[in-house]
């Protein structure tokens, strides 16, 4: 089993990680917002994954056992935050938005994390006040616990693009239960329906390979979408903006 570290404090920090570089699992007694200024950043927990780019950030809870993984040329922004601030009321890891001005008081803060003047004590004041106002996103992608879901999960995860039913994806995985327990399972354990929980991964995928330059197209066919419009159109849905204007994608 992997040694899980314990590092007490969440450090505010700028760290530049490589495409494919990741931080192995940790914890910290702190909370932590993580921001991919550059690249595309995900969480992964027991709970499943959370992924986000440049116009998202990363809310993790004190004592949650996490790993991070950067796609593209990724520049993590950590912000540490003692237990007695909790501007997001949450207990459990999310996807949040950020805005212009967001973004903006991330990057200051974590420019200077020794200075402890006033000025960037009002700072963290304006982005406490921000993090509150913020919006949470879908952006999760929920692991299985069950073993004949999980099957079924480990067969897309490896190939996104696998178009089969529910049902063939079942048998083909081994998973000893039929399509209506499979789909039951999805709704009960995941809290989404089979196709919510494919479209959500392959989202998750889209943004990946987005962020190390693969062409539109290319992601489209490599996710299992039918065209690069029908990509478009989902991908347009979940973020607000095309994939080809995505900014965490690299050109």
């Amino acid at each position: 089993m992997q040694k899980i570290r314990h590092t007490p404090r969440a450090a505010t920090s700028i760290r530049a990680l490589d495409t494919h570089v990741g931080i192995d699992p940790h914890r910290h007694d702190d909370h932590q917002i993580a921001y991919a200024g550059s690249g595309v950043l995900s969480v992964t927990t027991d709970a499943g994954t959370w992924v986000a780019p440049t116009t998202r950030a990363l809310w993790i809870p004190a004592g949650t056992v996490h790993e991070h993984r950067a796609y593209g040329r990724t520049a993590l922004h950590s912000v540490g935050l003692p237990t007695r601030l909790n501007p997001l009321s949450l207990d459990t890891p999310a996807v949040i938005a950020v805005g212009p001005l967001l973004r903006e008081l991330i990057l200051a803060y974590t420019r200077d994390p020794e200075d402890e003047g006033p000025e960037r004590r009002r700072l963290l004041a304006v982005l406490l006040d921000q993090l509150r106002a913020a919006p949470l996103q879908p952006l999760h992608l929920p692991a299985p616990a069950d073993p004949r879901l999980a099957a079924v999960c480990a067969l897309l995860h490896a190939d996104p693009a696998d178009s089969r039913g529910l049902a063939a994806l079942g048998a083909a995985a081994g998973a000893g239960a039929g399509e209506r327990t499979l789909s039951r399972l999805f709704r009960s354990e995941l809290g989404m329906t089979f196709p919510q929980w494919r479209t959500q991964l392959r989202l998750h995928q889209a943004l990946r390979l987005l962020a190390v330059g693969t062409p539109v197209t290319a992601v489209a066919h490599r996710c299992g979408w039918s065209s690069a419009s029908a990509f478009i159109d989902v991908f347009r849905r979940a973020f607000g903006h095309t994939p080809g204007s995505h900014p965490g994608r690299l050109r």
